[in-house]
């Protein structure tokens, strides 16, 4: 079973609500959520001028492959409202795969560890909080 780290992220209606709902919707896909850290709000970083988002991280166990928990995690978007119609724009819900196992993949549709993940602190500060020892690694390219 592969541990994973995944950024969960909205700025749109009810945010907590739709993260938790986000949460629950892993849980029920194979993707057991076991650690979730508090939710921060943060500014948005690019796109169009938006509302603030509120974002957590969870550490969650799985058997689906990174390419299925991938399509798992858009379909979970997708079911809670996300519709994709502005690059880097308002969104009811985000996921993104941060961490798989000490994976490193590169492909068209899925990069591991996540290409931005060192540069965003609505990352690193919910992931330090659950995970400290994965951010010293991550930070120093050990991961």
């Amino acid at each position: 079973m592969a541990i994973v780290y995944l950024g969960l992220g909205s700025n749109l209606g009810d945010r907590e609500q739709y993260i938790n709902a986000a949460i629950t919707a892993l849980n029920h896909a194979g993707i057991s959520v076991i650690k979730t850290s508090t939710f921060i709000e943060t500014e948005p970083q690019g796109g169009p001028p938006q509302g603030k988002y509120l974002n957590a991280v969870c550490e969650a166990r799985t058997d689906l492959t990174p390419n299925e928990l991938l399509h798992e995690v858009k379909f979970i978007e997708e079911k809670l409202g996300r519709k994709k119609n502005v690059v880097n724009g308002p969104r009811e819900i985000d996921i993104d795969i941060l961490l798989y196992d000490q994976l490193r993949l590169i492909s068209p549709q899925l990069t591991i560890p996540h290409p931005r993940m060192k540069e965003r602190a609505f990352v690193l500060e919910p992931l330090k909080e659950i995970a400290p020892s994965l951010v010293t690694a991550a930070c120093h390219e050990d991961y």
